[in-house]
């Protein structure tokens, strides 16, 4: 065997082990039309020490809503919804964002409308605003006309 091919060998298993671990589960409730939520606001988390909120903000109006965020004191009238976050962070050599967990609900009802989790464990570390894309674009898209069937 030789050496290029015993390393590859020795890494593959390693690289599957990585590489099973990442996920991220969205789960929309459509009849509450997330994507026509234009109004969010994105709830600051106080152990928060990172200015996720800010990049979840961000992200949200990059997407084309209406999105600011701080304590919910703040929180500007018109709100149509809040979004809430809990970030979970790993240390390997660096701090690294390894889990995203956020919930959307209404801001008047408070029925949660959508959750969205993204965990990704990772050597390289990741970048939170590639994390957060991850966890909040599936949330706002809309959803998909049905097909009707072909008689």
């Amino acid at each position: 065997m030789t050496p290029n091919l015993r390393r590859w060998t020795l890494l593959l298993p390693w690289l599957g082990l990585v590489l099973a671990g990442c996920s991220t589960h969205t789960q929309v409730n459509h009849a509450a039309r997330p994507d026509q939520m234009h109004h969010i606001f994105v709830e600051h988390l106080l152990a928060d020490g990172n200015n996720i909120d800010e990049l979840i903000a961000r992200e949200l109006r990059r997407l084309g809503y209406d999105a600011s965020a701080g304590p919910l004191t703040m929180m500007p009238e018109g709100t149509q919804a809040i979004l809430a976050y809990q970030p979970r962070w790993a240390f390997d050599f660096t701090t690294y964002l390894i889990e995203l967990d956020v919930a959307l609900r209404d801001a008047k009802t408070g029925e949660e409308i959508a959750v969205s989790r993204s965990f990704r464990p990772s050597i390289t570390g990741n970048d939170p605003s590639a994390m957060i894309q991850r966890v909040i674009d599936p949330m706002f898209e809309a959803p998909k006309a049905a097909v009707p069937k072909a008689p």
